[in-house]
């Protein structure tokens, strides 16, 4: 019984700190999980952006001449990605991916 208190407390922890994260994302993505978005994109993104851009694979977040403007286009680009490269993510793993990506690059607010 001790270790099941102890679990669904460590279980409370763990969706708390998440809640705050999730709370500091925009609604199309706020239930996203970034740490497992950056899994993703350094896994099946990089490579892509990197033929475009050789020397930066991230300037194709910083470039000036972004297409992506609000966090629906976001989430669109992502899903647009999904289909291009037949990664097959389901939408909670394109959500995750777009968390990740406003966290570090674009940055809009809840």
């Amino acid at each position: 019984m001790l270790r099941l208190f102890i679990a669904l407390g460590a279980v409370a922890a763990l969706v708390a700190s998440g809640v705050a994260t999730a709370q500091a994302q925009p609604a199309p993505f706020h239930a996203g999980d970034a740490k497992a978005g950056k899994v993703l994109v350094e896994r099946d993104c990089v490579s892509c952006h990197a033929k475009q851009f050789p020397a930066d694979p991230d300037r194709m977040y910083l470039r000036a001449d972004r297409r992506v403007k609000t966090p629906a286009q976001l989430v669109s680009q992502v899903q647009v990605c999904n289909m291009n490269l037949g990664k097959s993510y389901f939408p909670e793993e394109e959500e995750h991916i777009a968390a990740y990506l406003n966290l570090q690059f674009y940055k809009f607010k809840p």
